[in-house]
């Protein structure tokens, strides 16, 4: 069976310790950095650990054992799925000053035959511990960053050989390059420009047309666009997260979402006056409607493009992570219901009272899932003066 090389591991390692952390800066001795890593992908645990040390810092690890999500869902009761420990987590949020999280399935369906409703409501419950990794994220004290591991079973569900999906992930985060941090540094350097034109619009309203599509969003006051920073690696996207009332209009997804453990196809979302009063998929529709009927996930959290000239990834790869970020002939565009990223207000998240999200149209809520479209899209700008700007085309920023 395919494994790929320890010089790709480290170099991995390099870029998730040296680069994604610390917004692009890599970590600083003697801080703490959490790993959170499945058993099957021990391999690159190792090469993160040494990285870590290596950087003067100390690695806290957290090996996921394969099975233990299931065995959790078949066997727990009401109580046990609400459980919050929330003087041990509050400590360790307090510890850590970083966190890599590893994604690595060795079975992707292994969820299917759980309810969906017991998932979701052990997640509302640990809805308190996102809140506080925001707010130190804010603070500026907490960076992470999310990285993908192969495995057999997610090679295949993308049908590809182990080695062809490795490719796709080496390519995608330069490891095939000598020096793979210096390619990201290059990547920064251009999001940072694409970001700047954009934050210096004044944008009023989006407007997305595809095939399926046809979709209008309000950017909303003190918005601004971000992307980057060692967030996801590999991470193209440009997003911003918009006033979820000026949502109106539809769009279609043509990519497969894996939510729960099971796979949606063929998603077509229609909003009215903000939310969604019409969800559909060819398969597991019921699901998608369930997770719609969250609280205010029936209401747009995002808003992303990705540049077809930035993304190497060229192939479906059964990840949110990669198929976010997927690059191919016309880039990828996705929407995220649910929460919104607080980052993407222009000024100090800290300073703004709770009320104030809420006036801003700012979405809170347990649920954030991105669906992603691939087909060609023309993004115009509506500007202040009533005058409009195309903004993407042809899978390309046109800024």
């Amino acid at each position: 069976m395919y494994s790929p090389s320890q010089i790709i591991l480290d170099r991995y390692a390099d870029v998730l310790v040296n680069f994604a952390l610390n917004s692009g800066k890599g970590i600083k001795p003697n801080e703490v950095v959490q790993c959170l890593v499945p058993d099957v992908a021990k391999p690159l645990l190792l090469s993160l650990y040494k990285a870590i040390l290596k950087a003067g810092g100390h690695p806290v690890v957290r090996l996921l054992p394969t099975g233990i999500d299931p065995l959790f869902y078949e066997l727990a009761n009401d109580d046990q799925l609400t459980f919050f420990p929330k003087k041990f987590i509050k400590a360790r949020v307090d510890l850590i000053d970083h966190s890599i999280g590893i994604l690595a399935d060795h079975d992707l369906h292994e969820l299917q035959h759980i309810p969906a409703e017991k998932i979701i409501k052990n997640q509302e419950a640990q809805k308190k511990a996102r809140s506080w990794m925001s707010d130190k994220e804010y603070s500026g004290k907490f960076t992470w960053t999310l990285a993908l591991y192969g495995t057999m079973a997610m090679a295949k569900e993308a049908n590809l050989s182990l080695e062809k999906y490795w490719e796709q992930i080496i390519d995608a985060c330069f490891l095939d390059k000598e020096n793979p941090v210096a390619e990201w540094k290059k990547i920064s350097l251009e999001q940072k420009r694409i970001k700047t034109a954009l934050n210096h619009l004044p944008i009023t309203r989006i407007h997305l047309e595809a095939r399926g599509t046809d979709l209008w969003m309000s950017l909303g006051k003190k918005r601004k666009w971000v992307g980057g920073g060692g967030r996801n690696i590999p991470s193209f996207e440009i997003f911003t997260s918009p006033d979820w009332r000026g949502t109106q209009g539809n769009i279609s997804f043509d990519q497969p979402l894996y939510r729960y453990g099971k796979l949606i196809q063929n998603v077509r979302l229609e909003f009215k006056n903000g939310k969604v009063v019409s969800a559909t998929a060819s398969k597991n529709q019921d699901l998608l409607r369930q997770m719609i009927r969250r609280p205010n996930a029936d209401k747009i959290g995002e808003f992303s493009l990705t540049d077809a000239s930035m993304s190497r990834i060229t192939h479906f790869m059964a990840n949110t992570l990669y198929d976010e970020n997927i690059g191919g002939e016309f880039g990828n565009t996705h929407i995220a219901v649910g929460m919104s990223y607080k980052d993407a207000y222009d000024g100090d998240p800290l300073n703004v009272p709770k009320s104030d999200w809420k006036r801003m149209g700012f979405n809170d809520s347990g649920e954030h899932c991105d669906i992603i479209a691939t087909t060609d899209r023309l993004v115009t700008a509506e500007l202040a003066d009533g005058s409009t700007k195309v903004l993407f085309d042809s899978g390309k920023f046109q800024i």
